[in-house]
């Protein structure tokens, strides 16, 4: 079906506010492309960086209202609530469990990422306090203890009296019978609790742990989140004024790669909001240049976001993000702590580079704000960057460029206190080469410890440092192409503009896959889809064409944990492509263990936008 381009001619924003910087593409009235990059925070020069920049793009002065009504739409992808849960600044929650189950969360899965540290730290838990309610249902839905309602009443209005607003409700069993925590939501409702997460909405799977932690991370993000939503919200549609057909739309970029309206911007949903445009970004215009299969490489000022693309996105439904476990669909991205901005170490015996970033403020050295040397700085010192064409908003005025001067100095004392008789831009390519090995083992395990042959791929190379060590990764890799977009700078925020409304909805099975499960799973594939489809009006009153409505089963052998996505098909073509894929990934299969359905899911598309470009065809993998 053809996307949907709106007749009138309006500004459009596309905007990636990241750890370091804001990328902003700007679509003219007139069609023309406009980029614009600034600091994520200079509170010395504006609040706000992503209104900020439309001011500046605008031509608007800092007094002067904005002109809202020649703003089509803004679609953005922010770190507000990333930032939040990295630095423990989320809001206060408190946490409704099954009686019994208090520790459950604290106790997780009691695996060891360290195997041989003998004092091992648990993460900081994100709930505040713990409510045990006396309730129970069992796996087939049978009460076996009821709900004791007035007990948990009398807990929640103790935990409201004492200024807590958000509540997580996580019981047993309860992502398939969701009667009790229906009953302890309308409770807290009633008593006045703004952010009520309940885990058959927010992660309607199995396992108690990782859905758990799910929706605490959703009730601790989302207030966050919604503040800065309602900020923008307000300039944009005024002070508890609703939208209209006439302001502009505001969307908002999901972790798993599609956009979604302002207002159902959730807290689970926006981890890797920014990271997620990147790659539609880049599959966009890789798909434009004629390449199907990459490997794409986004270096940005705190780290590095490494991805593996053949046909299809990639999502896990289980990731780790700062030691909690998140059981949401998120795209396939491995981090790495390796930036523009990663700090340079010497310990008198070794280089060492990151995991600490400078970040935006102070910055590295050569921003002048009396940041530390970083990578950005090895690359000034080696002349990979010039000065004269990077953005000159530095200074007292924001309008100076790099400062080399300092790198240099720097560089000096570093090179002296090493003394080895290296020179200052020997030394600095040291501290690169070790960072350019920590990224390419990032993009080893997602390629070649997976089965992939990565010198068959396309390094599809983007973010603000990207382009500075995108020839050492490929020859590190042994990869042949490399694909420098011409807005590879701020593919992120390009990405965020090019995405697609999505809406995925999942549900819990656990069934033998056989003939006599067809009709259910036609049934359930059907449920969702009309589940789906009436949020997609709620979201958009004059709702856009459904282009794509894709079915997933997530399979399994029966006795093992992990699953495999496989489109909904015939169950011979699903049994061949699930032993395909697992030998590939595995490098074995099991043909005489039964096959599980652990959950199906289903996926709205709704296209957004037509590239701005012309595709090129090629005859090149």
């Amino acid at each position: 079906m053809t996307p949907v381009n709106p007749p009138k001619k309006s500004w459009q924003f596309w905007i990636d506010r990241g750890g370091t910087f804001t990328d902003i593409v700007a679509k003219r009235p007139d069609g023309e492309i406009v980029i614009h990059k600034l600091l994520s925070e200079n509170p010395e020069h504006y609040p706000d960086a992503p209104l900020q920049g439309i001011r500046e793009i605008m031509g608007i002065q800092g007094d002067q209202p904005i002109p809202t009504a020649e703003i089509e739409s803004i679609k953005m992808g922010t770190t507000v609530a990333t930032n939040a849960l990295l630095e423990h600044q989320g809001d206060r929650v408190v946490l409704v469990v099954t009686q019994g189950f208090k520790d459950a969360l604290r106790i997780g899965y009691q695996n060891r990422p360290q195997i041989f540290a003998r004092e091992i730290i648990l993460p900081s838990l994100l709930y505040e306090t713990v409510i045990e309610a006396v309730e129970r249902i069992d796996a087939r839905g049978n009460i076996l203890t009821p709900l004791q309602i007035e007990t948990v009443r009398q807990d929640l209005e103790t935990a409201y009296q004492t200024g807590i607003r958000s509540c997580a409700i996580v019981l047993m069993h309860g992502y398939r019978y969701p009667d009790h925590e229906q009953a302890i939501a309308q409770i807290a409702q009633e008593i006045g609790f703004t952010q009520i997460s309940v885990s058959h909405q927010v992660s309607p799977l199995m396992k108690w742990v990782s859905r758990g932690d799910t929706t605490v991370v959703d009730a601790y993000l989302s207030p966050i989140l919604r503040r800065y939503v309602d900020q923008v919200a307000t300039f944009l549609w005024g002070e508890k004024n609703p939208p209209t057909p006439t302001t502009p739309h505001l969307l908002f970029m999901q972790s798993n790669g599609g956009l979604t309206a302002a207002h159902h911007f959730q807290g689970k949903d926006s981890i890797l909001s920014g990271p997620a445009g990147g790659i539609v970004g880049a599959v966009q215009t890789s798909a434009i240049a004629g390449y199907k299969k990459i490997i794409g490489f986004d270096m940005g000022g705190t780290s590095t976001d490494v991805s593996h693309y053949a046909g299809e996105y990639e999502r896990s439904l289980e990731t780790e993000i700062a030691g909690v476990r998140l059981q949401t669909p998120m795209m396939a991205i491995h981090t790495v702590a390796a930036g523009g901005g990663s700090i340079l170490h010497y310990d008198s015996i070794r280089y060492l580079v990151g995991p600490q970033s400078a970040g935006a403020h102070p910055g590295p050295a050569a921003y002048g704000k009396g940041g530390p040397l970083t990578i950005t700085d090895c690359n000034v010192r080696v002349g990979k960057l010039q000065p004269s064409f990077f953005p000159p908003i530095f200074g007292p005025h924001a309008d100076q460029p790099l400062n080399s001067a300092i790198v240099w100095e720097k560089f000096d004392q570093l090179t002296a206190s090493i003394d080895d008789g290296r020179t200052p831009e020997q030394v600095a390519s040291g501290f690169l080469a070790i960072a350019v090995e920590k990224m390419a083992n990032a993009i080893k395990k997602i390629s070649l410890q997976r089965g992939y042959d990565v010198s068959q791929y396309t390094l599809c190379c983007f973010g603000g440092a990207g382009g500075q060590h995108a020839c050492l990764i490929a020859e590190a890799l042994g990869m042949k192409q490399i694909l420098i977009h011409p807005y590879a700078g701020v593919l992120s925020a390009y990405g965020i503009g090019l995405a697609d409304i999505r809406i995925l909805r999942e549900k819990a099975l656990e069934l033998p896959l056989s003939p006599t499960l067809e009709p259910q799973l036609s049934q359930a594939f059907q449920d969702l889809s009309q589940t789906a489809r009436t949020e997609l009006r709620q979201q958009h009153p004059t709702p856009p064409p459904i282009g794509q409505e894709i079915r997933t089963l997530h399979l399994k052998y029966q006795g093992t944990d992990s699953t495999l996505p496989i489109h909904w098909d015939t169950i011979p073509t699903m049994q061949t492509e699930f032993a395909t894929l697992h030998h590939q990934r595995y490098g074995f299969t099991l043909p005489d263990k039964p096959l599980i359905v652990q959950s199906l899911s289903l996926e709205l598309v709704c296209p957004t936008q037509i590239p701005p470009e012309k595709t090129h065809p090629r005859t090149t993998p």
